[in-house]
């Protein structure tokens, strides 16, 4: 038996910015973009690979109550919700470019003591996104 993953989900509150990020600034193309009853579901991936961000509205669920409503807006408005990690072949090129397309920098370029050379920025939603690149073992 082989699994493997297929998508993962990443919650925005504006499609248009996400969409400007994620395919403009990061590279990703668009497989799917799906609208149903006021909400908006678009699927965004490497050309290279197979795994898709599937970028959901925050409360995809049209029973939720108004106070579910609040409480995913102010865990989204404090950045809380989802992050991913990317893998980069060049990690110091990657954050000039995401940075000099003015997205909001957590961290910087640095060695982590776990093998990678990573960077982490706030996509226009406010998930956290880490970039990392493997260090060559010695």
């Amino acid at each position: 038996m082989d699994i493997s993953l297929s998508q993962c989900f990443i919650a925005v509150d504006d499609h248009d910015k996400a969409l400007a990020f994620y395919r403009d600034v990061l590279g990703l193309e668009v497989r799917n973009d799906v609208g149903f009853e006021n909400m908006r579901w678009v699927t965004v991936a490497s050309p290279s690979q197979d795994v898709e961000i599937v970028l959901e509205p925050p409360l995809a669920d049209p029973n939720a109550s108004d106070s579910d409503r609040q409480a995913v807006a102010e865990l989204m408005a404090k950045g809380m919700l989802r992050g991913v990690i990317f893998r980069t072949d060049d990690c110091d090129a990657t954050f000039e470019r995401i940075r000099a397309a003015g997205a909001e920098v957590l961290q910087e370029p640095m060695d982590q003591p776990y093998g990678v050379r990573d960077c982490a920025f706030r996509d226009p939603a406010g998930n956290m996104l880490r970039f990392n690149q493997p260090r060559e073992r010695k």
